[in-house]
């Protein structure tokens, strides 16, 4: 749900400001009656017009894309280069990247072009979890695990308390796989704490985003999010919000 000044603004009808003028001087109707309160809110489904003509909501959508390696996460590119909206050849609604994978880094990314989920989904108080496997160079050991889980400072920032395990070790090679979750989203996150350890990553993939995960998926597939996935994604942002709601 979004304030109704907002999706007339979104839709073209006005700025903001003069959206409200136009609420709160009778020119509009929600699902055909006169609307004069700002703090209204309408769904996509809400038959909205000012001054008698319907406005047009854009429909929300959602997908799940595979980002394979050597894609940018971004609906343009100066450089020319490949994006992930240009992997979606088949959606005709303007959609963006929820956050973004590094242009080496494959795995599970959110296209939507609802703002409100993205913004709570990128929003740190949020704390929705995100799985990485990592292959890194050396091993790491229990009391480099360790720092990962009680967070370092990198940057001048300290990270937040991380889950880190190591999944497999190769010791011809000295490497190791190694499986990261996280709910921050600094820049090149995941690289600077494995490389912070001591392990720095050579290869790099997201496998789950809170309840969502890859299943079914190969690099450069992407569908629809299903019903259910969507309803345990926005459960996941309403569940981890209530702690940090504050007190009236």
């Amino acid at each position: 749900m979004e304030r109704l000044q907002k999706i007339m603004a979104q839709a073209g009808v006005a700025s903001r400001r003069k959206s409200e003028t136009l609420i709160a001087t009778g020119h509009v109707q929600v699902n055909g009656q006169v609307v004069t309160e700002l703090g209204t809110k309408v769904g996509p489904n809400d038959a909205i017009q000012v001054d008698g003509i319907a406005l047009m909501q854009e429909k929300f959508v959602y997908y799940l894309l595979y980002k394979p390696r050597g894609v940018v996460s971004t609906a343009h590119d100066d450089k020319g280069r490949q994006t992930v909206v240009d992997l979606l050849e088949e959606v005709t609604e303007r959609v963006y990247p929820v956050g973004r994978l590094d242009y080496d880094t494959s795995g599970l990314l959110l296209l939507t072009n609802d703002g409100q989920l993205a913004n709570q989904l990128m929003h740190p108080r949020y704390k929705v979890d995100k799985t990485y496997i990592a292959k890194v160079k050396g091993i790491p050991t229990n009391e480099a695990l360790e720092q990962l889980r009680h967070g370092l400072v990198i940057e001048g920032h300290k990270t937040a308390a991380a889950k880190g395990k190591v999944l497999s070790i190769d010791r011809r090679k000295n490497t190791a796989v190694v499986q990261l979750t996280i709910h921050e989203g600094h820049n090149h996150q995941v690289k600077n704490m494995l490389a912070a350890i001591g392990t720095p990553v050579e290869k790099l993939s997201r496998e789950t985003y809170g309840p969502l995960t890859l299943a079914g998926l190969t690099s450069g597939d992407y569908r629809p999010l299903k019903p259910q996935e969507l309803l345990a994604l926005r459960e996941a942002v309403s569940q981890t919000a209530k702690p940090h709601q504050r007190r009236r």
